[in-house]
């Protein structure tokens, strides 16, 4: 039904999207949805109901080290073009924060972006995705998303419109071999829960503080960037079974997953009064808002989620996503409370502020 899949950096600024199939025929395309995270792209043709022939996606992940597998693109634009190699490993997160990578030695060159790595029967157990090159060729080094994370991003964009990863409700990060010895575990593995968002899937479960995921569904758990990946792979009402290791004992728990929530509700409201920031248009933030606009979701503040280029706050170079976390020495919890804030201080001439912007933290003072 001319469904699609590509990386979400192959479409990235495009004003247009056209498809060529094999046989050159050529198609307009629209974006269904995209996920910069897992870099992917699902788009979809019109095809005035002909049936075109599919790839069936391996989400079963049986694809092994040393598997043969093909590697289909169009590198450096000279056509479609098939490379051979092996699997050569499998669970790579240096690449990405979410993606547990297929390694393939395959010839994969620019222009193999968003094609298909399939395996001998004929299954699509990846889309091509990067290199690792210092020359911008083919070093005998790539990349691909593996199937099962496809498939999930598939029925997600094809159910919901959009690519909604399920939400743990906690924040891990890897074990390291001096955590490792004081935690009691014989080396270095797992993801330990450093925070849990109240009343979230993981504080349901009985997860606590210290914890350390060793295995979901079965699956080892080696690092955060591997805790990340699996959950990935779920639908929103899975229930995973979850072992973790606390006080120098296994125990079983069942996560449910869930949607990102949103709580608190987004309030959006555009500021008012006489102060440097009259004119933006602010929500609160929440996991749901956090999923969305891939924000830490256990960042406190509220998100700019609009500009009025014609208002005082133009002035001051504030971007949309901008994450207003202090203002005047008080933190901000909700918008209700950040125009109270500034009720109190309307027309003060020197304002202090923290915003977080694309990660990093800024104090900075501005007048008005």
């Amino acid at each position: 039904n001319g469904v699609i899949v590509t990386n979400s950096h192959v479409v990235k600024g495009a004003e247009e999207l056209r498809v060529i199939l094999s046989d050159r025929r050529e198609y307009e395309a629209k974006i269904i949805a995209e996920d910069k995270e897992s870099d992917l792209a699902i788009l979809q043709i019109d095809t005035k109901g002909e049936r075109l022939p599919v790839l069936p996606i391996d989400a079963e992940n049986t694809l092994e080290v040393g598997d043969i597998v093909l590697a289909i693109g169009n590198p450096f634009g000279v056509g479609q073009t098939v490379t051979s190699g092996i699997v050569s490993a499998l669970g790579r997160t240096q690449v990405s924060d979410l993606a547990s990578f297929i390694q393939t030695d395959a010839a994969v060159n620019p222009g193999n972006s968003g094609g298909a790595l399939v395996d001998m029967d004929g299954q699509l157990v990846g889309v091509n995705t990067a290199i690792f090159s210092r020359s911008g060729g083919s070093n005998g080094i790539g990349f691909a998303i593996p199937g099962e994370l496809v498939s999930r991003a598939v029925e997600s964009a094809l159910s919901s419109g959009r690519i909604i990863r399920p939400w743990f409700g906690a924040r891990t990060e890897g074990v390291n071999s001096v955590m490792a010895e004081a935690l009691g575990l014989d080396r270095p593995r797992g993801a330990i829960v450093e925070e849990i968002f109240e009343n979230g899937p993981a504080d349901k479960a009985g997860l606590k503080r210290r914890d350390v995921v060793l295995s979901v569904d079965g699956t080892d758990i080696f690092d955060d960037s591997g805790l990340r990946f699996k959950l990935a792979t779920f639908t929103p009402g899975h229930e995973a079974r979850v072992e973790v290791w606390r006080d120098n004992k296994v125990r079983t728990l069942r996560v449910k997953a869930q949607t990102p929530q949103e709580f608190p509700a987004r309030d959006e409201r555009a500021l008012d009064g006489a102060n440097p920031f009259s004119g933006l248009s602010v929500v609160n933030m929440s996991p749901a808002l956090a999923e969305e606009m891939d924000f830490d979701p256990f960042v406190t503040g509220v998100v700019i989620s609009g500009l009025n280029r014609r208002s005082p706050s133009a002035r001051y170079r504030f971007r949309r996503g901008d994450i207003l976390m202090e203002i005047m020495g008080e933190e901000i919890e909700s918008t209700k409370q950040l125009q109270a804030i500034l009720n109190k201080h309307d027309a003060d001439r020197q304002w202090d502020l923290v915003i977080e912007r694309q990660g990093r933290v800024i104090k900075t003072t501005i007048r008005f």
